[in-house]
């Protein structure tokens, strides 16, 4: 007797392999459920903006804040209410409607349905080792960005940006797309983080496993 291979739960099996593509989908799956948005008309929304600067989808407004050579950051506001900013691949871009299988995986209804209140910590609490650490803080410096070989011989780019709050200042990492998904001025939410050291000094850094949004962009007035 033949015996039928178990089906996957949760992410959608096959094109979505790399960690950030699944996040990037899983929170725009997410914000189209908020706000009750049918999924295609939400990312197609995102490929409108990537084309010509800005679109909008409910009450909901996308802008295509910066295009890079493998895709785009995308700003997502309501009125004056920053809802969530983040980069989308190209490769992403140019699927029909890859929101369609996130929507209704048993996962996300579940992250959906499960949500907890959040304890934000203030900086000059952070200590070497904590882990699990949400942030709420405000980008005040993004030095200009270096390349780095990883020690498996990946080339990336990080930028050793500071944030800061009422109680202090402290390091935050940038990786890659990272970089330009927040400007000077920005407010920020980090969750899931840990802290580290780098020559003495602190350092707040979001893993694969952790997530840095933006809660509040800064209007920048050109002179």
């Amino acid at each position: 007797m033949q015996m039928k291979a178990p089906r996957e739960r949760g992410r959608p099996r096959g094109r979505y392999r790399e960690l950030a593509d699944l996040k990037s989908l899983e929170s725009l799956a997410l914000i189209s459920m908020k706000y009750g948005i049918e999924s295609n008309d939400f990312f197609d929304s995102f490929v409108k903006a990537w084309r010509h600067q800005k679109s909008c989808c409910g009450d909901l407004s996308i802008e295509c804040r910066r295009k890079t050579r493998d895709g785009a950051v995308f700003l997502i506001t309501k009125g004056f209410k920053v809802i969530a900013q983040f980069p989308i691949p190209k490769k992403v871009l140019k699927q029909t409607n890859p929101l369609k299988g996130f929507a209704s995986t048993r996962t996300l209804r579940r992250k959906k349905s499960d949500r907890v209140v959040i304890e934000h910590r203030r900086i000059e609490d952070l200590k070497f080792g904590m882990n699990r650490v949400n942030l709420e803080a405000r980008v005040i410096e993004i030095p200009k960005p270096k390349s780095v070989f990883t020690r498996l011989g990946k080339l990336n780019t990080v930028a050793n940006a500071k944030i800061t709050d009422e109680t202090g200042i402290i390091q935050l990492p940038l990786w890659n797309q990272q970089i330009y998904a927040v400007d000077v001025g920005d407010t920020i939410q980090v969750e899931n983080a840990h802290v580290a050291t780098f020559r003495g000094e602190r350092q707040l850094r979001v893993g694969k496993g952790g997530q840095l949004s933006v809660i509040k962009r800064c209007v920048h007035v050109k002179p």
